[in-house]
């Protein structure tokens, strides 16, 4: 009950107002329970017909509060996946989703992202599975991003059958995402 009241009070504002109320809500979590929602959605995620046939899947590497995604890519390099990553091309603002060798081999992107030194790029085509990040989602798939614009382009130019997961705790889901003509939603969302 209690998270079902929180939400309800969200509905109404402003994409903004709803982006700074759960970002403090999320950079007020405690790690360990990051770490257990994590390990749970991770669980999820693997349980996933899509994910189980996926050959090239898209991750995402978390920024601070959102689901950690480092041991899902770890585990499923171990099942053989092929790993992408997001690079941001700033001056265009898009994303194009490079190969992940190692974390070992990261540098700072733009906007704190953490991305790979060397860009070996896949086609769109290629990848069977994206996992997306974002700050708040509803049930049907409509997510809120930071802002920028960045994943509603890039999945707006991902092949309409290629499956889209979004990421999140708990706390990040609304009754209802407000949207506009630019938002693109994810056609499932895996929660703890």
């Amino acid at each position: 009950m209690k998270t079902r009241s929180v939400c309800k009070s969200e509905v109404g504002l402003t994409k903004q107002e709803i982006r700074s109320k759960i970002l403090l809500k999320l950079s007020k979590q405690k790690k360990e329970d990051r770490s257990i929602k994590s390990c749970l959605i991770k669980e999820k995620l693997f349980k996933q017909s899509v994910f189980k046939k996926a050959k090239r899947v898209m991750f995402y590497i978390a920024l601070k509060g959102e689901v950690e995604t480092k041991e899902m890519i770890e585990a499923a390099k171990s099942l053989g996946k092929i790993i992408a990553v997001p690079v941001c091309i700033k001056n265009r603002t898009s994303l194009r989703p490079a190969l992940l060798d190692s974390f070992a081999h990261l540098k700072k992107g733009p906007y704190g992202v953490s991305e790979p030194v060397t860009s070996r790029f896949i086609a769109l085509k290629d990848l069977d599975l994206v996992i997306t990040p974002g700050v708040a989602f509803d049930k049907k798939g409509n997510r809120l991003g930071r802002g920028k614009g960045y994943y509603d382009r890039f999945l707006s130019k991902i092949p309409k059958d290629t499956p889209s997961i979004g990421l999140a705790y708990r706390l990040q889901i609304l009754p209802v995402v407000p949207i506009n003509s630019s938002d693109v939603s994810v056609k499932k969302v895996l929660f703890a």
